[in-house]
């Protein structure tokens, strides 16, 4: 089997041995596509490790047809076409995985599409929906707003009817931004984005994966009963936390983490998923927002791509023809 390794801090697509077997509750997936998501970049750098018994490959999810299924496995059969959520493993042309984190290809995207839908969607999905408890009507802040999760989350509120704001790094992705259904974007670049952002109102939902620099603006940027979902820490480990709007506006602060959580919490997660998310692809409510796709040779060039902070969704990485 080949896959990406490094070497002499260079991505490389090379032999890497065989993959591992196929044990109970498991699928082999011969991969055609994979994405690249920030946190390949901060595993590659040395920040977020892959949990204890995962591989350290690259790749948090996938799209390709099953090869082979374990004994006890009744859905997907050899020949699906299907995407999936990864631990790791998806720069690579086979991955093993287990069964419940494995959904079929949405009607309407293409197997190539759908590498973009499983980390990203399902990340919006679990901190809008189950972290943050949204609600109909409710006022929504995402930061990185074009961002894979970014996008993914601006378009879920757009669909729910949850008015949805953003902040972004350029003026053309606050264009982008408002083309998916963000009410307004804001150039975080072009001053500080609280008094911008906030002044149709404060929120009742923020998503932040910047972290720390942003800590103590999101809590004054909150409505009474609002909820902070943290997802990253890009701007930062540590930050200013108001105790006293913390308390008096009775505000919520959470930090989520999809890849540790365990198989089976994370099958629930994509049973919901599928259940309320694919029927929005299937009405073109909703789509994956591609900036580009590579051969899965250029991974080195794909990582440059999305460090550069001038993406707008996802960089994808074509494995098989």
């Amino acid at each position: 089997m080949k896959a990406i390794i490094q070497q002499s801090d260079t991505l490389v697509w090379t032999e890497v041995g065989d993959s591992h077997p196929c044990g109970p509750g498991t699928v082999r997936v011969r991969i055609t596509a994979t994405a690249v998501n920030r946190a390949d970049l901060s595993q590659r750098a040395g920040h977020y490790p892959p949990p204890p018994g995962i591989t350290d490959i690259l790749g948090l999810e996938c799209s390709g047809v099953v090869q082979e299924t374990a004994p006890d496995v009744n859905w997907p059969q050899v020949g699906d076409e299907v995407c999936a959520l990864l631990a790791g493993g998806g720069y690579a042309q086979e991955v093993v995985v287990p069964a419940g984190l494995v959904l079929p290809v949405p009607k309407g995207l293409s197997l190539l599409e759908a590498a973009a839908v499983p980390e990203v969607f399902t990340t919006a999905f679990l901190n809008l929906r189950l972290e943050g408890a949204l609600q109909p009507g409710e006022r929504v802040l995402i930061h990185a707003g074009a961002s894979g999760v970014g996008t993914a989350a601006v378009q879920f509120c757009s669909a729910w009817g949850n008015p949805v704001v953003v902040t972004v790094g350029s003026e053309a992705k606050c264009r982008r931004s408002e083309t998916l259904g963000a009410r307004l974007a804001v150039n975080r670049k072009a001053g500080p984005w609280v008094e911008q952002a906030t002044r149709e109102g404060k929120f009742d939902v923020i998503l932040d994966p910047v972290g720390g620099s942003y800590l103590e603006s999101n809590i004054h940027s909150l409505n009474p009963g609002g909820r902070l979902i943290n997802i990253g820490l890009l701007g930062g480990r540590e930050g200013t936390l108001p105790l006293g709007p913390l308390l008096t506006k009775r505000l919520q602060v959470k930090g989520s983490v999809l890849r540790s959580r365990s198989v089976q919490e994370k099958t629930a997660i994509l049973a919901r998923l599928k259940d309320e998310v694919w029927p929005l692809f299937e009405s073109k409510q909703i789509r994956p927002i591609i900036e580009t796709v590579l051969p899965i040779e250029e991974a080195e060039r794909a990582h440059q791509l999305v460090q550069s902070n001038q993406t707008v969704g996802k960089v994808l990485l074509r494995v098989l023809e």
